[in-house]
């Protein structure tokens, strides 16, 4: 089959199909009939030779063709997607940066990292938070242009993406001022039995920490735990206990000095990343936050 027979509009309603997984809901976001979207379907079956997908019971499962034709369908429009978006931009006059950042990063951290931007009358920002997979999943239909994480995703050469790692930073252990100041503590050694609150096993740092206490034989009086940064920032400032995280997301409160490092432990450090797709649109404001991005990250672990 040649390239000028393929039609695009039967190729568009199987991406919906299989996007949304039910031709019912694929009916609907199109305003269509589930006849029509299922004639549709079967059209461009026949014209590739293949079946696309088999039903078991009332689910319909993408056939090992599916699933290729899905991948290539995704990329086509995903760009379309993303062709829309920068015309949109570029036709009010500005540039459009469209970031993901996992939930666990801390928001300081992206503020930092976004500064250079807030100020640029010329950028407009999209911020989204979520789960690393679901991220990855809207920056590979092109519906981000980046995406922040703690951590890199595994290679998969069906799925080509970029990590570039930002920079990073030691983990600290932060205590209200009025009761640690100038009582350092050592990491782990000195953690037996202090209430303290921790990131939440979704976040990268929580396994090192745990198997460096487990390593040392000490166990700390666990009182929290937390997923979201700015909230484990909030109890940190007014629990009272010990709390373990970056000192980017305590910035303001060790600046005021209502809070204070007790420990420092290079053992445990955190590192950020950028993720991107190599087939991207070049933002050059974005290509710029890269660039500098080492120098804003020791910047932001040194407030």
């Amino acid at each position: 089959m040649q390239l000028e027979q393929l039609n695009f509009h039967h190729l568009f309603y199987f991406w919906r199909v299989a996007t949304l997984g039910h031709l019912t809901r694929a009916a609907e976001e199109l305003h269509t009939s589930q006849s029509a979207v299922s004639a549709q379907v079967r059209q461009l079956e026949d014209r590739l030779g293949e079946a696309l997908f088999t039903r078991e019971g009332r689910r319909l499962v993408l056939t090992d063709t599916g699933q290729l034709v899905l991948a290539y369908a995704q990329n086509i429009f995903g760009l379309g997607q993303e062709m829309l978006g920068r015309l949109q931009g570029r036709s009010a006059g500005v540039t459009r940066l469209r970031v993901g950042a996992v939930a666990t990063l801390s928001r300081n951290y992206q503020e930092n990292w976004l500064r250079p931007l807030l100020a640029d009358p010329a950028v407009v920002l999209t911020l989204e938070s979520g789960l690393l997979e679901g991220l990855v999943e809207r920056l590979v239909q092109h519906q981000l242009d980046v995406v922040l994480a703690t951590e890199t995703v595994p290679a998969d050469p069906d799925r080509p993406l970029h990590c570039r790692l930002l920079g990073s930073q030691s983990i600290s252990l932060v205590g209200p001022a009025s009761r640690w100041q100038g009582r350092p503590l050592r990491i782990p050694e000195d953690l037996d039995g202090l209430e303290i609150a921790l990131p939440g096993p979704r976040h990268a740092l929580r396994g090192q920490f745990d198997g460096l206490c487990a390593s040392a034989g000490v166990a700390p009086r666990l009182r929290a735990e937390v997923d979201d940064m700015a909230m484990l920032r909030l109890i940190a400032r007014d629990s009272g206990w010990l709390t373990v995280l970056p000192e980017v997301v305590v910035q303001d409160e060790l600046r005021t000095g209502a809070l204070v490092i007790v420990a420092r432990s290079d053992a445990l450090q955190e590192r950020f990343y950028a993720i991107t797709t190599p087939h991207r649109h070049r933002i050059e404001v974005l290509e710029r936050l890269m660039a500098q991005a080492p120098v804003a990250a020791s910047a932001a672990a040194a407030g």
